[in-house]
């Protein structure tokens, strides 16, 4: 099978030759920079300098050599940025800073800072829903957003990997904590819906806008489609239930359905960390085909229960080692026992494809994550002969 067709044949549930893996088509599912360039090293690879393709995040652009070498099936395409902004790192003595094209402002410790961290949101001083419509938003359709995009699409096709393509945006609950700050954002939740209700729909408005333009473009060359928002907490959804219905629920179903409008074969891959398990058969409702992370450490997130009761509708992108323990500070054997769990629970039937838990953070040693792609060659062959519990 080529990536592509091993792939698309997991997103349908069905078994392919092997199990699908991925190492950073997504914003979501990459490898940090100093994880990376600790891996090219242990695969006896010439050392480059990366390229930042995500800057709050640092995550290295993955390399052909690298992509060869952990055998994946899957490329991701962004949006570039609009014309109207530029990237500008400013210095402190304790800091780097940016801002980003939504007047986000990060920085990241001059001395072993790992991550560019939220320190000012540009709506933070807002109190009635006028300052929201007369904020400047980014041009979600600008034309250098698109540039070059419909080549690299066919690019990608060529080469017969899986193509996902990414959106402009988080979602509604993560985009408001940035743009009003987190503890301004849950107080306009619960007690000024009118303010929160218009970031909301401004939110939707600009992605809806995006989605149409950028499928548009390259629609009928796309295999999946990212989405997300960070829903979850360790222990519970962020939210009540209640008001994740009410508010989020139905605006992300209006989302959805416009882009299944659009590009009715891709994939809906959704992105929503943490223990989301109350709102999965919501999720599924609205249109998710695809759910990621797969958080297995948070609360009723176990990975048999999650396969036994929503396998026949979602495809699991994640979940393949966590990365909160094991895979930072497990031994290699423990990387290597735990992908064997996590195939035997997702895997049959298909509707898996192999990530790990989030990123791969830069404290995670090399030779883990070589145990966890080892382990996955060796345990992620079709047929596997695993029965799930009856």
């Amino acid at each position: 099978m080529t990536s592509r067709e091993r792939i698309l044949t997991a997103l349908r549930h069905k078994e392919p030759d092997r199990v699908p893996y991925d190492l950073s088509s997504t914003p979501v599912t990459g490898i940090h920079d100093v994880a990376y360039r600790n891996l090219r090293k242990a695969l006896g690879l010439p050392p480059t300098e990366p390229h930042i393709w995500h800057l709050m995040q640092q995550l290295a652009w993955v390399e052909d050599d690298v992509h060869e070498a952990m055998q994946t099936d899957a490329t991701g395409l962004r949006p570039k940025a609009p014309s109207a902004w530029s990237l500008e790192i400013a210095e402190d003595a304790r800091y780097f800073y940016y801002t980003d094209e939504w007047s986000i402002t990060r920085r990241k410790q001059r001395q072993d800072g790992h991550y560019f961290d939220l320190c000012k949101s540009p709506l933070s001083e807002a109190t009635a829903v006028a300052d929201i419509e007369r904020f400047p938003f980014p041009d979600s359709v600008d034309e250098a957003r698109f540039s070059g995009m419909r080549r690299a699409a066919e690019e990608i096709r060529a080469q017969d990997r899986a193509l996902v393509l990414g959106g402009i945006c988080p979602g509604m609950l993560e985009m408001g904590q940035w743009l009003r700050g987190f503890e301004n954002f849950y107080c306009d939740l619960a007690g000024d819906r009118p303010l929160a209700e218009a970031l909301c729909d401004k939110i939707i408005e600009l992605k809806m806008l995006y989605w149409t333009k950028a499928l548009g473009e390259i629609g009928d060359l796309v295999d999946v489609i990212q989405e997300g928002d960070d829903y979850g907490g360790q222990n519970d959804l962020l939210i009540s239930p209640h008001l994740w219905r009410e508010l989020f629920k139905p605006r992300l179903e209006k989302l959805i359905a416009h882009i299944k409008k659009l590009a009715p074969q891709a994939f809906l891959f959704f992105h929503a960390c943490g223990c989301v398990y109350e709102v999965l058969p919501d999720l599924i409702e609205v249109g998710v085909d695809i759910l990621n992370p797969v958080q297995v450490s948070a609360a009723r997130m176990n990975s048999r229960q999650l396969k036994r009761e929503f396998g026949d509708d979602l495809t699991f992108w994640g979940g393949g080692v966590d990365t909160q323990h094991v895979l930072p500070q497990g031994t290699p054997q423990q990387v290597r026992d735990e992908v064997r769990w996590r195939i035997d629970d997702f895997a049959p039937g298909g509707g898996f494809v192999f990530n790990t838990v989030h990123n791969i953070q830069g404290d995670v040693p090399a030779e883990n994550i070589l145990a966890m792609r080892q382990a996955l060659r060796d345990y992620g062959q079709y047929p596997m002969g695993h029965l799930m519990d009856a």
